[in-house]
């Protein structure tokens, strides 16, 4: 079992930029590490992933080029950078892990707001 616990969101404005941390308890070895929101009103949307043990990501089309998907593995963490930042990036944003079947384990979230 794998417990996430994510930080850094806030206030920012648009255009602006805002890095979110995801501190994971566990084994990770296997693990693909994923940040998805949802906005009120909205389902839950994929944002973006990273295996673990190497460097493949992946991205949602509406943040590809904006958004850095990076672990630390030292640290057991999962960062998602996030720049040029737009009111409709405004969510909750949610860290997962998953063994490649599905989405498991899920952190509390942390509100981004993106003021225009």
């Amino acid at each position: 079992q794998v417990q996430l616990v994510e930080s850094g969101g806030g206030l920012v404005q648009a255009g602006g930029s805002l890095t979110l941390s995801c501190v994971a308890s566990g084994q990770l070895t296997n693990y693909l590490m994923g940040w998805f929101r949802q906005a009120p009103g909205k389902e839950r949307e994929f944002v973006a992933s990273r295996w673990w043990d190497n460097s493949l990501t992946y991205y949602s089309d509406s943040v590809k080029g904006r958004f850095t998907i990076s672990t630390d593995n030292a640290k057991n963490v999962v960062n998602l950078q996030m720049s040029s930042l737009k009111p409709e990036d405004t969510a909750r944003y949610y860290c997962a892990a998953s063994l490649g079947n599905r989405w498991d384990n899920w952190g509390q979230g942390t509100q981004v707001t993106v003021s225009s």
